[in-house]
């Protein structure tokens, strides 16, 4: 008879109980991941509206906006679209999607642009390439005039409380910022968490009170269509087009979104977009509409008084927090960018801190962390108010998104083979669009949309400069390197006259294609070689940890009995790699005799690096290379050697 009992296993026996508990354990990841983007990737995009209907209206503005029923709704329904088009479209539907190994942001794209790209388009390729580098460069403008901006305008609040406050509006907001940056050793998801409560209050705070708004002058939801936002920009195009500069506030932080992708993954940061951030956001815009078209006296600030008035005190203060929290998804995606650059060879091996075991892109960099401080308070003090920092803050912002969509849709071409009609007319739809905004903010080229322009092109200069030294050095150092495997040979022949010592030498290499300079060196200068000679790789592959038995690779080189091998290590990117711990657990049968690790000695190959005579680069641009040398992470730090018995024997090339 077949059992009818309520859950019974088809055994006859009890159900497990483990997929649900698994799936309950995913569904709590998953939340927390939301939770987490909530308080790391929207801080930017998500305070946008305290300040963007304020500054498009501004009367002090260069070129202000007439406050009428006409010119409201036309504001109104281009901020609706503006964010549609741009964050849901370009960048949640689109750009999203082309990710690199999970990782986002521009980086990625470039990446992508080189993988997918034919030889017939290597002009083009470079073309692209160069422009992505200009982006990457822009970002980190943007990275540094956000966290300024946000926690300045943030403890400007402090005036709508006090006003004899206002000589303290500078230094509370360097101690906010230095604590901010303080805090970003623990990493991006201890922060996240944190942080993501408080954004959730906010969205439900300022969603809130854009319905209440929204229910006194029902008629603004007129501007949810484009005929508003076409017409304001067709009919009245001189003012619609400086409206543009300001209105581009409420699309800053677009980039932050794809460029913390790999903190947090797609699904989670598109769900906090459209069950939470998206709506909050627009109900806001529309409800400060209404108030404007009910009072145009309320243009001074229309977020606040959105508010009622038992709420105006802790509105100010959950809009502080929320806005110091503006500051974390530049900051957090200056690292991912970082990263990324540092692997394409547009920077040097910095020092990363992996701060998850589930997610990889969840990165800490401490260098680029404290540049980034002493940037935003070197800001802070120089400008001492958000209003004198807002002209420079859509130009970064505009450059990078129209930047992103040339990419996407050559990727898109590319890699997925999307119809060239299809790509056409989308790229006309959405370039035609960033295009407006990076003229209407090229307007305010005087008024501080130089300053991004300039820190892009001061970081694009150390990129591309430290791209082409690099390339010039490691085709340098591969010539004087040389085979590995005929080296060997040459040794094996005695082609060099060499003594062999009693001991283990340790040679660290890049991999087993060409010959340590140390172990080159040691050979060829000094005649001598240690009896067991290991030559080792670190690899780092892109999982938590690598099982012990995938950890080692053992390669003879060709002989079984010269005491000489190669040795590949691969750890995981939250090891740390134990040089010592790993060799140790070879096994004597592999390694050609027993390895005395207790009195080995380890050598490093370093490069000095010296200006030449040959016209490869320009001085100033040998200068700025070598100069840029200097912020590589120590190696024999970095992977945990005995600093008693480490070599390091440099050699020099010129550039």
């Amino acid at each position: 008879m077949a059992d009818h009992r309520q859950g019974a296993a088809p055994d006859g026996g009890f159900p497990s109980r483990a997929p649900e508990a698994h799936t309950k354990a995913q569904d709590t990841v998953r939340l927390a991941l939301v939770i987490g983007a909530l308080g790391v990737v929207f801080g930017d995009i998500g305070t946008s509206p305290i300040y963007t209907l304020q500054t498009v209206f501004n009367p002090s503005d260069p070129h202000p906006v007439p406050v009428t029923t006409e010119n409201v709704y036309g504001v109104v329904s281009l901020v609706f679209w503006s964010v549609v088009v741009i964050v849901l479209v370009t960048y949640v539907l689109l750009a999203m999607r082309a990710d690199n190994d999970g990782e986002g942001g521009i980086m990625a794209l470039i990446t992508l642009v080189r993988r997918w790209s034919s030889q017939r388009g290597r002009r083009a390729v470079a073309v692209l390439t160069a422009l992505g580098i200009f982006g990457a460069s822009l970002f980190f403008g943007d990275s540094m005039i956000t966290p300024a901006i946000s926690v300045l305008s943030a403890v400007e609040g402090l005036k709508v409380v006090q006003p004899s406050l206002e000589s303290a509006v500078v230094p509370v907001t360097a101690v906010i910022i230095v604590l901010l940056f303080l805090v970003q050793r623990r990493g991006t998801a201890a922060v996240g968490r944190v942080f993501g409560p408080i954004m959730i209050a906010w969205f439900v705070a300022i969603g809130a009170c854009g319905v209440a708004g929204i229910a006194d002058h029902p008629s603004i939801l007129r501007a949810l269509s484009p005929t508003y936002a076409l017409g304001f920009l067709v009919g009245h195009f001189g003012t619609a087009f400086f409206a543009l500069a300001a209105i581009v506030l409420a699309v800053t932080g677009a980039e932050a979104l794809y460029a913390d992708m790999g903190h947090f993954g797609r699904r989670a940061i598109t769900r906090a977009w459209l069950f939470l951030v998206f709506p909050a956001c627009i109900l806001s815009y529309f409800g400060q509409g209404a108030l404007i078209l009910a009072d145009p006296h309320h243009i001074n600030s229309p977020f606040f008084l959105l508010t009622p008035d038992w709420g105006r005190l802790p509105m100010v203060a959950l809009a502080t927090a929320a806005t110091v929290i503006a500051s974390q998804a530049v900051i957090t995606g200056a690292y991912s960018v970082t990263s990324q650059a540092a692997q394409l060879g547009y920077l040097p091996r910095m020092r990363i801190a992996h701060t998850s075991e589930s997610t990889i892109g969840q990165i800490y960099v401490p260098w680029i962390n404290w540049l980034l401080m002493v940037s935003v308070l070197t800001l802070v003090f120089a400008f001492r108010s958000s209003a004198a920092l807002a002209f420079a803050f859509g130009m970064a912002v505009t450059g990078t998104i129209t930047i992103t969509t040339l990419l996407f849709f050559y990727v898109a071409r590319a890699k997925w083979g999307t119809p060239k009609w299809l790509i056409v007319i989308g790229a006309i739809v959405l370039l035609s669009l960033d295009l407006l905004f990076v003229a209407a903010n090229m307007t305010k080229l005087v008024h501080g949309a130089w300053l991004p322009l300039l820190i892009g092109i001061t970081a694009f200069t150390v990129m591309t400069t430290w791209q082409r030294g690099r390339e010039l050095v490691t085709a340098e150092r591969a010539q004087r390197e040389g085979p590995l495997t005929e080296f060997v040979d040459d040794l094996r022949t005695e082609k060099v006259p060499t003594l062999r010592i009693p001991g283990t030498a340790v040679f660290l290499n890049r991999g087993k294609q060409t010959t340590p300079l140390a172990m080159r060196a040691n050979v060829e200068h000094n005649h001598v070689r240690h009896d067991q000679v290991v030559i080792l790789s670190l690899e780092t592959e892109p999982v938590p940890r690598v099982p012990a038995d995938q950890r080692i690779v053992v390669d003879d080189l060709g002989y079984t009995d010269d005491g000489i091998i190669h040795v590949t290590a691969r750890f995981g990117y939250m090891e740390t790699p134990d040089v010592a711990g790993t060799l140790a657990t070879l096994d004597p049968a592999r390694t050609e005799g027993q390895l005395d690790l207790d009195q080995a000695s380890y050598f490093l190959s370093k490069i000095e690096l010296r200006r030449g005579t040959a016209p490869t680069m320009a001085p100033w641009r040998k200068r700025l290379f070598i100069a840029t040398s200097y912020i590589t992470a120590d190696a024999a730090e970095y992977f945990g050697l005995p600093r008693d018995r480490t070599v390091i024997m440099g050699s020099h090339i010129e550039v």
